[in-house]
């Protein structure tokens, strides 16, 4: 025999619970249940890296492993409050399909191979001196230029402006003029 009165919507209807906020909606499991944040070890504020606005973040670790990540109140820009991108950055962490090591794939080969952080480094550096020395530009049509043409930098949307700033100083130094991010497309 089936308990219609077990219904949520019953229980709303007849009962006390008449916007089924509460003891309506409720049912024995979810009785029980309690939020992941309470057993959290600590809780570190951090900001979400998902776009330029900078919505703080309350980010729970329990066994120094991320748990829940949540909105922070304490944030005058989004007051608690995070998009579904944001809401969802604890994939970032905690997704098993997170590349945690650098993949590099060599010119014409068919397969990727894992590199340490400072072979990849070295060789970013080496092509960047090597592109800058080779299209370097000292003076075009009579006037002084001191560039190079052969660099060029667009930030992505998730860079803040400090970051863009950054990247600006960053490739002006090195000569490159070719220099765009997406904050303000």
């Amino acid at each position: 025999m089936v308990d219609f009165l077990g219904w949520p919507v019953l229980r709303q209807v007849t009962g006390r619970d008449r916007l089924g906020r509460g003891h309506a909606v409720q049912s024995e499991r979810s009785r029980t249940l309690e939020p992941r944040t309470v057993t959290a070890d600590r809780v570190v504020d951090s900001v979400c890296p998902y776009c330029a606005v900078g919505c703080a973040q309350k980010v729970f670790v329990k066994d120094e492993k991320v748990v829940q990540i949540e909105g922070s109140p304490a944030s005058p820009i989004s007051r608690g409050r995070l998009c579904p991108k944001g809401s969802a950055s604890k994939q970032l962490v905690t997704s098993a399909t997170r590349v945690t090591q650098v993949r590099y794939r060599r010119p014409f080969a068919t397969e990727w191979e894992d590199l340490d952080l400072d072979t990849a480094m070295d060789m970013i550096a080496d092509r960047v001196i090597k592109t800058r020395k080779e299209f370097w530009e000292w003076e075009a049509d009579g006037n002084r230029t001191r560039r190079t043409m052969g660099i060029a930098s667009l930030g992505g949307a998730t860079l803040d402006n400090e970051e863009n700033y950054l990247m600006k100083k960053l490739y002006t130094a090195m000569g490159a003029i070719q220099i765009e991010n997406q904050a303000r497309i």
